[in-house]
């Protein structure tokens, strides 16, 4: 017997949830990419990311995943053989760093674990070692292992070691979802992606960059015409917003996204995320009192809002998914990069999304699917999660 039949639930960190009136919005035939309503919707549309970014710098969109963003800020600001501090946490510091050296960037990685935020001891003697960085790297909010790092503390000793480098965040997995403020926290380049937090099918990338960015990046000898922002940002034609043909639907679909975090209102957005969070994070304590249920990332105040990464042993984590997937139609995120592929520890992990357009029966529906497969799979837990969750998310 399985009780998978219905609407399928994917909780898993990227595509998010799109919402009906995204995917209503982008039911409709193509339309005139020479004039007309969409070439109206874009300046707004490019003001209101911006809202949701909090600044007023410069915006460039290009046809891509976020890997796709990575590639446009490191094009745009590094010359070949330029140094680039990065502060690595979880898996995705990593893939950034690569993406730079296979570029010719000399990128110096402070690795702070699998399980932890940026440490600012560290991260100072990184800064020292290297005074003469272009920029320093730097993950708001891993996607694997959900640890958050506290980028306007990492301004702070960036201006009070007096380091030139440009402050560049990837906030792929926060915007929309965690509190960010690019102007207040002194960020110069911060990149992002539609699938996320802005409830829009994969294939937007966004980079926003300060004047100080662009000044920075004026002489980069990596830049290709296809990556290039400073046509993007001031386009003489409407084609050179995206090189090309506009990703038509795909602004469709965001248009509708960004009216509905405006009218819910941006706080409001950050509150429910957080609500929801402590959620999740009530109930898998809840869990570890009565088994072996983690929490990858120990203070409340060092994991993102987005996402919760957590583990359970003996491989059971990879049987709670299949169980909730096959059983009870909710995908679970899987493990990514928290174990090497193949060792016993590989299927401990695994993650639960709670980004965009979620609410709390969506998320209580998550967590009592998970309950009900602890159970049905005889994995040790503690009783009362769902209370937990409950009494946290009304706190």
């Amino acid at each position: 017997m399985t009780l998978a039949a219905g609407r399928h639930y994917l909780a898993i960190p990227g595509p998010s949830v799109m919402p009906d009136r995204v995917l209503n919005a982008m039911h409709q035939a193509a339309p005139n990419i020479y004039e007309g309503p969409l070439i109206d919707s874009v300046a707004p549309m490019r003001q209101a990311l911006k809202d949701v970014a909090l600044t007023r710098q410069n915006l460039a969109i290009y046809i891509g995943n976020g890997h796709a963003t990575w590639e446009a800020a490191n094009t745009n600001v590094f010359r070949r053989g330029d140094t680039a501090v990065v502060l690595a946490t979880g898996r995705f510091g990593h893939g950034w760093a690569d993406h730079a050296r296979a570029l010719g960037v000399d990128a110096r990685v402070t690795d702070f674990g699998k399980s932890a935020p940026v440490d600012l001891a560290r991260a100072e003697a990184a800064l020292k070692d290297a005074p003469d960085a272009r920029a320093v790297l730097v993950t708001h909010v891993d996607t694997s292992s959900s640890a958050k790092s506290d980028i306007a503390a990492i301004r702070r000793l960036m201006d009070d070691l007096r380091h030139p480098g440009l402050l560049m965040v990837d906030c792929i997995a926060s915007l929309g979802c965690d509190e960010f403020r690019m102007d207040d926290w002194g960020v110069d380049v911060m990149i992002a992606a539609s699938q996320k937090g802005l409830m829009t099918p994969p294939g937007l990338g966004f980079v926003f960059f300060s004047d100080r960015a662009a000044e920075v990046g004026r002489g980069a000898d990596l830049r290709t015409p296809y990556w290039d922002w400073t046509r993007r940002t001031a386009p003489g034609a409407f084609h050179e917003h995206w090189f090309g043909t506009a990703p038509t639907h795909h602004l469709m679909g965001l248009r509708a996204a960004l009216d509905m975090i405006h009218e819910e209102g941006l706080a409001n957005v950050w509150d429910r995320h957080a609500r929801l969070a402590r959620a999740v994070w009530a109930a898998a304590e809840a869990w570890g009192q009565g088994g072996d249920c983690r929490l990858n990332i120990a203070s409340p105040a060092h994991r993102g809002h987005s996402v919760t990464a957590m583990r359970l042993s003996n491989g059971d984590g990879t049987r709670l998914r299949r169980w909730c997937e096959s059983q009870a139609g909710v995908t679970l995120g899987i493990g990514l990069g928290m174990a090497e592929p193949g060792s016993p520890a590989a299927d401990d992990f695994f993650r639960v999304a709670h980004m965009g357009h979620v609410n709390a029966h969506m998320t209580l529906g998550v967590l009592s699917v998970m309950d009900a497969g602890m159970k049905a799979l005889d994995i040790p837990h503690g009783p009362g999660a769902i209370d937990a969750a409950a009494r946290a998310m009304l706190a």
